[in-house]
């Protein structure tokens, strides 16, 4: 199946593989994935969590199986085989067992629709969005919750901010656009021990961009918002989008942009390069994201300070 990941950046469109687990639809970025293969059998490992598959070796690389029948609890089928998708996010590659892919779906992130909280509650919830095509809806998963709830080493070290001392950076306004409320809350704890306490966060791209516009209208951006730090991932507008909007604006150009992502690759390093992002770092990367801020911020505000 082809496995090819939008070429043109910014648009504001991904593409999403649809599958089925249990009956039921099923979505992730075809981003995250780096290939597709039929079932092969794999080796139990002891005492592993109950939504760990086995492990097994394609082309000498060993990788967990996780059973997403299990994570979405769903009894096992012992007539269905299914088959592999093996993703790569967070610099982590990682192989989940389905039932059956059912195909590739270009679409707008402004056709995928947030949760409630009814489904997707800060800590629980494992989905980002719902996604209707035809007649039928396709719930796009958290597949890092999903990683992270397994191991937690995975996921955002906040451990890394241990080591900083108070100081006070409260003078320097930051725009965060995350949709997720258990990262959005993380991001904002760790900048907060990092003395950034003027945080202004938003769902989405949309929501960021709107008040990037508003301030805008006032004639205050470039005093209101001294750097911004958007994932890519977003429903309504993704962050490459935002990041393009920014750096094709007359006066909010020269405002940082920092991409901070668990898809950063090669491939999307280059899409976010060729839209003017100033940094891009993986998810776990929180110590990396505040040198990054630190750098950035100090660059702009001296820069802003001498053309006064």
């Amino acid at each position: 199946m082809d496995t090819n990941i939008l070429l043109e950046s910014g648009t504001n469109e991904l593409e999403v593989l649809e599958f089925k687990v249990g009956g039921n639809h099923y979505g992730i970025n075809v981003s995250k994935i780096r290939e597709i293969l039929t079932y092969q059998p794999v080796t139990p490992m002891p005492n592993a969590h109950p939504f760990i598959e086995g492990i097994f070796m394609p082309r000498d690389t060993m990788l967990s199986v996780i059973n997403l029948r299990r994570c979405l609890g769903y009894e096992d089928d012992p007539d269905n085989d299914g088959l592999f998708f093996i993703t790569n996010f967070n610099n982590l590659d990682t192989a989940f067992h389905v039932d059956e892919v059912m195909g590739i779906h270009r679409v707008s992130w402004e056709d995928i629709n947030t949760p409630d909280a009814t489904i997707s509650a800060e800590d629980s919830g494992i989905s980002t969005g719902i996604l209707k095509l035809e007649n039928r809806l396709v719930v796009i998963l958290d597949f890092e919750k999903i990683v992270t709830n397994i191991n937690p080493d995975s996921g955002l070290k906040v451990s890394d901010m241990d080591s900083y001392e108070t100081r006070d950076r409260s003078k320097t306004p930051i725009l965060i656009a995350e949709d997720s409320k258990l990262l959005s809350k993380l991001i904002v704890e760790c900048l907060r021990k990092a003395g950034y306490t003027n945080l202004n966060v938003n769902e989405n791209g949309q929501e960021a961009w709107d008040k990037l516009r508003e301030y805008n209208e006032r004639g205050t951006v470039l005093d209101d918002v001294h750097l911004i730090v958007t994932d890519i991932e977003m429903p309504k507008m993704d962050g490459h989008r935002l990041t393009k909007l920014v750096k094709e604006h007359d006066v909010m150009k020269n405002i940082p942009v920092i991409i901070f992502s668990s898809l950063i690759n090669d491939e999307i390093r280059r899409k976010g390069e060729s839209l003017g992002a100033d940094a891009q770092l993986t998810k776990p990367e929180i110590g990396k994201l505040v040198e990054a801020i630190d750098e950035l911020v100090d660059k702009y505000e001296s820069g802003r300070l001498a053309a006064k």
